[in-house]
């Protein structure tokens, strides 16, 4: 066998370098991929997705799956040029620069608790926009949705704490929140009124400097969406987060909640936040999320109106989108689609 010349060793040790750039250096993008299907009407880990109680409630059929996206790089993550290459070469896969879906140099953790806390809120609005539509009795509440260690508010305010006053002010919104606080210089006492398990306190915190801006107030908080109600909805969905699965959570609750079989025994998946007065808003990964749908089975697959330019270059054959803008909407056009009769909504 004859020995190889100089140039094909050469040759050879740059493409073994070129491999190892490949499967070892980071880029900076980051690639969208299908994840995960559940059925919202099913189990997850052995348990009920979605239990109801404080009411009465109905056997279902059928399946109504919301879906996930897996992400390969940004904050905490890395993506190889060969992931990026894989991602290129399959449809079902998006390939994003990860300052397009990390702006603001997040942290991992920054991104995982912002993640988590968009899950949590949009199960809240979930429950209040299903049991608002059934006539069922709801209250919306402004809850804090976690305390900064060692903050301000730390010693006063715990996770759950449904925040009523500020100075004595009724608040509603986080934006109310911050106009009343802005009101302060950093250094300054705020009177917080709350309520924990039932019972109404009012606690005063020195306000804090903002680390990115030392003339801004803080308490050192984070607030969210809550709710009380006779009828108490539990989701049991771990290691997923986001808002996405907004509207199919509110179906699984109303189709809980009724006689009617909303999926008319068929198999639906669908995608769109969802705010507690019943619209539906768009989301990121919609030609994964399709991808996943059929995948999975899925026939029909409720969209957000504000997605459908985006999906249909990548709609998979024998899947029907059911445009879809409020809960009303989604309603009509998901009973029009499983029953036959008229037209639904399309893209």
């Amino acid at each position: 066998m004859s020995k190889r010349s100089t140039p094909q060793l050469l040759a050879a040790v740059l493409i073994a370098v070129g491999l190892l750039i490949s499967v070892l250096i980071p880029v900076p993008f980051v690639v969208l991929r299908p994840g995960p299907v559940f059925d919202v009407l099913g189990t997850s880990d052995g348990k009920p997705l979605i239990t109801v109680t404080g009411a009465p409630t109905f056997a279902t059929t059928g399946q109504l799956d919301l879906l996930t996206v897996n992400e390969v790089g940004g904050p905490g993550r890395r993506a190889t040029m060969m992931d990026v290459v894989r991602g290129w070469l399959d449809s079902a896969q998006s390939v994003v620069p990860t300052k397009l879906l990390y702006p603001d140099n997040e942290t991992a953790d920054e991104v995982q608790q912002q993640s988590t806390q968009q899950m949590s809120d949009s199960q809240d609005a979930a429950a209040v926009a299903a049991l608002r539509h059934l006539g069922l009795p709801v209250t919306v509440v402004l809850k804090v949705a976690s305390v900064t260690p060692k903050g301000p508010a730390e010693s006063v305010l715990k996770k759950d704490d449904v925040l009523r006053t500020v100075d004595g002010v009724a608040v509603m919104s986080a934006d109310e929140v911050r106009a009343q606080i802005a009101k302060h210089k950093p250094g300054q006492p705020v009177s917080v009124g709350y309520t924990r398990g039932g019972q109404d306190s009012v606690g005063t915190i020195t306000t804090g400097a903002d680390p990115k801006d030392a003339t801004r107030p803080v308490i050192g908080i984070t607030l969210g969406l809550g709710y009380t109600s006779t009828v108490k909805v539990s989701i049991q969905l771990d290691n997923v987060g986001g808002p996405s699965a907004g509207l199919m959570f509110t179906l699984g609750i109303i189709d809980k909640l009724t006689a009617v079989q909303e999926t008319g025994g068929q198999h639906i998946a669908g995608t769109g936040t969802m705010d507690d007065t019943g619209q539906v808003g768009p989301i990121g990964g919609i030609r994964q999320k399709m991808a996943a749908a059929k995948a999975d089975g899925a026939t029909i697959f409720l969209i957000p109106a504000d997605n459908c330019a985006e999906a249909l270059p990548a709609v998979p054959s024998g899947l029907r989108l059911v445009k879809v803008s409020t809960l009303d909407t989604a309603l009509s056009g998901l009973a029009t689609a499983v029953s036959g009769q008229g037209t639904a909504p399309t893209c």
